[in-house]
């Protein structure tokens, strides 16, 4: 299904969501599998760098992306199988706070996301329409399957955005 069948755009994740191109949910989640990878040099190069006080490093951003991502696929997986419990919201930066990126590689942060990726690949794959249409709510924000499988892909998108603005400048 593409990003014009999400019924009801989210609020808060319509930020996400509006800069991901009108595409089938499979074929993005695919697409977008490789940017880090495909970025590898350039992330390497600022891995370690902040473009400001407070901010968080590329290894810490893409830590951050893996963190939602399980938090947002997790969220699909129940509400595709007919869960209406309200599910919680989270602290993205008690989670970055207790990652330990510093102790990680790139390739061993690539490893995971790429792991992951490939994983809702396959589970969003193996929803059907039906089961994509299926909306919950998510920390007092009503969201449907595909629209949260849109979240994966524009989430990622925004922070590789803020990465090639910000830090790929760095060096």
């Amino acid at each position: 299904m593409k990003k014009s069948q999400i019924i009801e755009m989210p609020q808060f994740f319509d930020t996400y969501i509006k800069i991901v191109d009108d595409i089938d949910l499979v074929e993005g989640l695919e697409q977008t599998l490789n940017m880090f990878e495909n970025e590898k040099e350039q992330i390497q190069r600022v891995a370690q760098k902040c473009y400001a006080p407070g901010k968080w490093t590329p290894k810490e951003i893409i830590q951050h992306i893996i963190d939602n991502e399980r938090v947002q696929s997790y969220r699909a997986m129940r509400i595709s199988r007919g869960d209406k419990t309200l599910l919680p919201g989270y602290d993205e930066d008690l989670l970055a706070n207790n990652a330990n990126v510093s102790l990680r590689t790139l390739d061993e942060l690539l490893e995971e996301f790429s792991a992951l990726r490939r994983s809702n690949i396959l589970m969003f794959k193996n929803c059907t329409e039906e089961m994509l249409q299926c909306s919950a709510v998510c920390y007092k924000v009503n969201i449907s399957v595909l629209a949260l499988g849109f979240v994966l892909i524009g989430h990622q998108q925004h922070h590789m955005n803020v990465m090639r603005e910000r830090y790929y400048s760095l060096v």
